[in-house]
């Protein structure tokens, strides 16, 4: 009785130790997939210039939205707006807690 016993839990560790060496199978004909890349790095002047393009305050909309980009690394769309493509420049404000970004 007892050697049926250990036989039993012994045919079970074998069939478990198979079941689980071919599941960590891992093919190596394919070649690894790419590292991801680093966003490329926004130009700040460039977009800033043009979101302050129709200001009426250019110098102190640039300063601002340059500052908004560099902390975000993003600036909206457009002129004025578009403030769901960049939820980060949106939420920045300042110290009596008005709109920082333009």
């Amino acid at each position: 009785m007892a050697f049926q016993k250990a036989f039993a839990v012994l045919l079970i560790a074998s069939f478990l130790l198979v079941h689980f060496s071919n599941a960590q199978k891992v093919d190596y004909s394919k070649p690894p997939a790419p590292a991801p890349q680093a966003p490329q790095p926004l130009d700040c002047i460039g977009a800033c210039k043009y979101r302050c393009s129709k200001s009426s305050r250019p110098n102190l909309c640039n300063r601002a939205c340059g500052s908004c980009c560099h902390r975000c690394h993003c600036v909206p769309p457009g002129t004025s707006g578009n403030y769901e493509a960049c939820p980060c420049y949106f939420n920045l404000t300042t110290h009596n807690n008005t709109r920082k970004c333009p």
